[in-house]
């Protein structure tokens, strides 16, 4: 891991060592800056996410990091003494920073599972949807006349876009927490 004050940021990030620096971080499994500024933190992780084309991931406590997560990827913000600013601007929200594993590990993995099955579940539903009105316009001739009532799509679109995905969301667990916690190598799949 690589610490770095806010001093040396400063430095850090001038054009003419910026891509040093992004050397430097690559071989670095972390970088943690302390006693940097709002506007360096921010700064630094524009420079990872455009220069690197990373993920960012900002955890943040207090009003100071708020410029962070908002420029982050990812922003989870920990509720506590400093108040709750960062939990505002945050995408994520923690009581402490030791639940910070369980997040990513656990309900990351738990919700990359299920977005990309919902993402499918969308695509074959207005297929299916699109293949009814292409099969029907032979039906009628191309005339344009219209296949359902209005309140029959809105009745499919109820039945078909939002119970499944709210059963789906509560009930499916592919990976129980238990081996999620103890395999966080089952997170790179």
């Amino acid at each position: 891991g690589l610490v770095i004050d806010g001093r040396t940021l400063e430095y850090v990030l001038h054009d003419s060592l910026q891509n040093i620096f992004l050397e430097l971080t690559e071989k670095c499994r972390a970088v943690v800056c302390c006693q940097a500024t709002p506007l360096q933190k921010s700064v630094l992780v524009k420079l990872v996410r455009s220069k690197l084309k990373a993920m960012t991931l900002a955890v943040g406590d207090g009003a100071n990091d708020v410029s962070m997560i908002q420029v982050a990827d990812t922003g989870v913000g920990i509720s506590g003494q400093e108040g709750m600013q960062a939990v505002m601007a945050s995408d994520f929200a923690i009581s402490q920073f030791r639940h910070l594993r369980k997040l990513l590990l656990v309900h990351g993995h738990w919700c990359c599972t299920r977005l990309t099955n919902m993402v499918l579940y969308y695509f074959y539903k207005n297929v299916t949807y699109v293949n009814l009105l292409f099969w029907y316009q032979f039906f009628c001739g191309f005339s344009g006349t219209s296949m359902t009532d209005y309140w029959i799509l809105i009745l499919f679109n109820l039945l078909f876009t939002s119970v499944p995905p709210i059963i789906y969301g509560v009930l499916d667990k592919d990976v129980s927490a238990e081996i999620l916690m103890q395999l966080p190598q089952l997170y790179k799949m």
